[in-house]
């Protein structure tokens, strides 16, 4: 995985935007980031957990997510070491994060292996 295709990934989520903040790119829905590149470096990137998803997924793939270091990590703050990511894993991530920050009147990204389509439903005839 590259900053590039973190960026591709994170821009795909309805609402996002791309800025700055701290001279890290930053990805915000709502005005409110959800995402980073670059911290600590140029090889991870961050994403906006709640606690119990960071401990998931830092559980199942230690490769690829840790907690940010300090008070940060422990409100759920997750590093993405991108030389190790996948795209599965970080679009998961990413819509996770997104999801944790959007305004509730948007439509929500579509959960990670889930399809978007809705159930049908058979009529009955009278």
């Amino acid at each position: 995985m590259t900053p590039n295709d973190f960026r591709r990934l994170a821009l795909a989520l309805p609402g996002t935007v791309e800025s700055s903040h701290m001279r890290h790119p930053d990805f915000r829905v709502g005005n409110r980031i959800f995402a980073t590149l670059g911290y600590p470096d140029d090889n991870w990137a961050m994403v906006k957990l709640k606690p119990d998803q960071q401990i998931l997924l830092v559980t199942t793939q230690p490769s690829i997510f840790k907690p940010v270091k300090g008070a940060w990590g422990l409100r759920g703050s997750t590093n993405v070491f991108l030389g190790e990511a996948d795209g599965a894993s970080v679009r998961n991530a990413l819509s996770l994060a997104w999801q944790n920050l959007a305004p509730r009147t948007g439509n929500p990204a579509p959960a990670a292996g889930r399809s978007t389509r809705s159930k049908r439903t058979k009529s009955k005839s009278v």
